[in-house]
């Protein structure tokens, strides 16, 4: 959201290397065949997903974020679809020039800056680090240098904004619908180059899955891990880079925007910038961490990644933002006080769990969690190659608490974006509904995975943590 294909195979060759992959190599990345529920899901989210992002920033523009707004009229009679298209800027050749320019300038921070930060700031990991074996057994190096780019990045924001003036910092929010046509541009064309590569020039062709249905495959991709060259990786690149560096420059150009509406920037504003982007740092400082995340090691390149982290992640990720430029709420003392607990303490579990779960790892268990030596249940599992393994599953911290309580974490950061809009609108809390979905479906995702690989040890694990995120409900 299959097949694997070997150089100058036939179509036929196709699906009996799929399924002898299927029966020997285990159900890594996405899947091998297409059911017709999945089918139905992939061809929901072509159709809808671009319309969805659309339809919420077209609220904000014409409706004052009032995502009812636009349904009543069309239901009354007042306006015609064909009015609110009128109303919709078009793309811009202001708009092409500024997109251009971003990418290309994250394109040169990526490939030709490399990294310097871990030699002088105390435990960042950054530099040549190696990603997780592959299921064609290839071990990628990457160049770790997100940070780096995060802070240069923001140097020339702010030194623009106070003293080069080379353009507005209001300039993203003044351009916003411009600026979405030109990321589509970028996801839908990456995402075709995606899937041309797979079938003409893979990176590596043992990493590739065919499944035979051209809509399946266009979006949930082929290869594993489509790189141009020795460094430039399309997984790593655009899951980071351009839309993350941007989320916090987004909600910078919002600020901006407010102050130049109202004369003033809000209490919620300013929490909105301040808790998303210890989200944002953080994503950057753990970048080395983040290759053995499910994203690297399970998921493979087309439409879902390409086109959503162009254009999803950027433009309802920062809805918190936008919604706030049209509908500025001044929080009270202890509104806001509540709103930045709730996100700290969310990030501190959402960290504390992680780095529990790498500390019990790097140790083999030999080490201190709350006071004391973690405990764990033993398992064990049969690789590709038919060799047996022994591995540890944690029981102790909060991996004791629930399964997966870094989302727990996770979600109690999104939704302190959320509370800092007030109430008036849905349109903020799109981004906790969106996230407690995903990350619902990673956790079964994780674990149908983690059931296969462990079998009944699994059922011991889930015995003693029987929760998945949050105690006593589910």
């Amino acid at each position: 959201m299959g097949e694997r294909r070997r150089q100058n195979a036939s179509r036929g060759d196709h699906k009996k290397i799929a399924n002898g992959a299927k029966d020997h190599d285990g159900q890594w990345g996405r899947a091998w065949e297409v059911d017709w529920f999945s089918l139905g899901g992939v061809i929901f989210l072509l159709m809808f997903a671009p319309l969805i992002v659309y339809y919420f920033v077209m609220s904000c523009d014409q409706y004052q974020c009032a995502l009812t707004g636009p349904v009543l009229d069309l239901y009354s009679g007042k306006t015609q679809l064909s009015d609110i298209w009128d109303r919709t800027p078009l793309i811009t050749w202001k708009a092409v020039y500024i997109y251009a320019a971003w990418v290309s300038f994250q394109v040169f921070l990526y490939m030709l800056l490399p990294d310097i930060c871990h030699k002088f700031i105390p435990g960042y990991v950054g530099g040549v680090q190696e990603g997780a074996r592959t299921p064609a057994g290839v071990v990628n190096k990457y160049q770790i240098n997100g940070l780096q780019a995060w802070i240069i990045t923001h140097i020339v924001w702010f030194a623009n904004a106070y003293y080069l003036h080379w353009f507005s910092p209001t300039i993203i929010i003044d351009n916003w619908i411009p600026l979405l046509w030109c990321t589509n541009v970028l996801g839908y064309s990456v995402s075709t180059f995606a899937l041309i590569k797979a079938y003409l020039f893979p990176t590596n062709a043992k990493d590739c899955k065919f499944t035979g249905n051209f809509l399946y495959d266009y979006m949930m991709g082929i290869e594993f891990n489509p790189r141009i060259g020795k460094w430039f990786d399309f997984k790593l690149f655009f899951n980071g880079r351009p839309g993350i560096v941007a989320w916090t420059l987004i909600n910078l150009s919002y600020a901006a925007k407010q102050q130049e509406l109202y004369g003033q920037v809000t209490n919620s504003m300013i929490l909105v910038n301040i808790l998303q982007a210890i989200y944002v740092v953080d994503f950057f400082w753990n970048e080395a961490w983040y290759l053995k995340t499910i994203d690297i090691c399970h998921d493979h390149f087309g439409w879902y990644l390409g086109w959503g982290d162009c254009v999803w992640l950027p433009f309802l990720y920062t809805l918190q933002g936008l919604y706030l430029v049209y509908n500025p709420v001044q929080l009270s003392t202890t509104n806001a006080v509540g709103v930045l607990l709730l996100g700290l303490i969310g990030y501190y579990i959402f960290r504390m769990t992680n780095h529990q779960k790498d500390l019990f790892r790097r140790t083999n268990g030999n080490c201190v969690i709350w006071g004391k030596k973690p405990k764990y249940i033993e398992c064990s599992y049969t690789s590709a190659d038919g060799k047996r393994h022994n591995s540890k599953l944690m029981i102790s911290g909060f991996w004791g608490v629930a399964r997966h309580f870094n989302y727990t974490g996770d979600l109690m950061g999104s939704l302190s974006y959320c509370l800092a809009c007030g109430f008036d609108h849905l349109l903020p809390y799109f981004y906790i509904i969106y996230m407690t979905i995903l990350l619902v479906h990673r956790c079964i995702r994780d674990e149908h995975r983690c059931s296969s690989k462990y079998g009944k040890d699994w059922k011991l694990y889930t015995d003693a943590v029987p929760y998945r995120l949050l105690p006593g409900v589910f």
